[in-house]
């Protein structure tokens, strides 16, 4: 009879960690967190400006200039935020590309328009908002102008001034799609445990106004401005929340996928960064000062604002960080 021999099972170890070999070994670093957090800030700016624009024209008023500066100061912080994009690129040459099609399942395609989109949106924006004096200290800086040359910003500045309802409902709806497509970013990884939420956009725009409120908060504003400011903070610090409430909720209803996402922020490595950095210092202490202020009638401190932001920045780190570690976890494991 023919005896066929029984292998034994070997055991492999490799020691490959080249991300382009094995993909899932490609970790995002600090870069992709300070872009998420920098574009969720900008699109709360955006969306607050064309909010408190709205209530200063219902009541026939103009705007503080710390409001009508706002959009022209937020498109710098974008401009921050797409440096550390564009670092976080494997081919920086090719980075055109994402402008010669337009693909409507693409998360990251949607990014490249409406990242481009908000830059003249703020502009106008700011020219509608800002007294004619500020509109033309801004005219003022085109090198044009210096020369002796007809500027082409008068004429852009002269046309937004006269178009204050449609730039504001503009400037609200491209501050909102901004904020919200930085979580759709991560929700459209299917693969990590983590981000594979379809609660991740509502969070990341939650996120996004209430750090956008902190930093108006940063600067004197006008007494009505502060207070409808804070209130705003407050209602976006509570949203976020019921909705990391039930994000965890999530994690813990589907299944073996996330069961292992959530013990890494219960008793896991995350626990403490997540509720420490962002849950406690930046969610709880904040919500409590806030209330305390505007119960009391307190004096406004600048700790609160920079707690939120801070916050605002973990949260968006510890859930990529987090996000990428797990998957990667499970592939080596498996």
């Amino acid at each position: 009879m023919l005896q066929i021999p029984i292998q034994q099972p070997v055991e492999m170890v490799t020691t490959r960690m080249n991300p382009h070999v094995h993909p899932h070994l490609h970790v995002w670093g600090y870069e992709i967190p300070t872009y998420l957090f920098l574009g969720g800030l900008v699109g709360g700016i955006l969306i607050l400006s064309s909010l408190l624009g709205f209530m200063a024209k219902k009541k026939g008023k103009q705007v503080s200039p710390v409001v009508a500066w706002m959009p022209l100061v937020s498109l710098g912080l974008l401009s921050v935020g797409m440096l550390f994009l564009f670092l976080d690129l494997s081919h920086k040459l090719y980075v055109w590309r994402f402008y010669t099609a337009f693909e409507w399942t693409s998360p990251m395609s949607w990014g490249a328009w409406i990242l481009l989109i908000v830059y003249p949106v703020g502009f106008l924006l700011s020219m509608n908002l800002l007294s004619e004096k500020g509109r033309e200290k801004v005219v003022a800086f085109c090198p044009m102008k210096r020369l002796g040359m007809k500027s082409p910003l008068k004429a852009l500045a002269d046309w937004a001034a006269k178009r204050s309802e449609g730039l504001l409902t503009t400037g609200m709806f491209a501050g909102i799609a901004l904020a919200i497509y930085t979580g759709i970013l991560l929700a459209n990884n299917g693969g990590r445990v983590v981000w594979s939420s379809a609660l991740m956009g509502p969070l990341f725009l939650a996120s996004g106004l209430s750090t956008g409120a902190a930093f108006f908060l940063l600067f004197r504003s006008r007494e009505e401005e502060h207070s409808s400011l804070l209130r705003l903070d407050i209602i976006a610090i509570i949203a976020e929340l019921v909705l990391l409430f039930l994000l965890f909720l999530g994690y813990g209803t589907s299944g073996t996928g996330g069961h292992s996402a959530l013990s890494n922020f219960l008793g896991g490595p995350w626990t403490a960064p997540f509720f420490g950095l962002v849950v406690f210092l930046g969610l709880l202490v904040p919500l409590g000062m806030e209330l305390y202020e505007k119960k009391h009638h307190a004096v406004a401190t600048r700790l609160v604002p920079i707690l939120v932001l801070i916050g605002g920045f973990f949260l968006r780190y510890v859930l990529v960080a987090s996000g990428q570690a797990i998957s990667i976890a499970q592939v080596t494991v498996h």
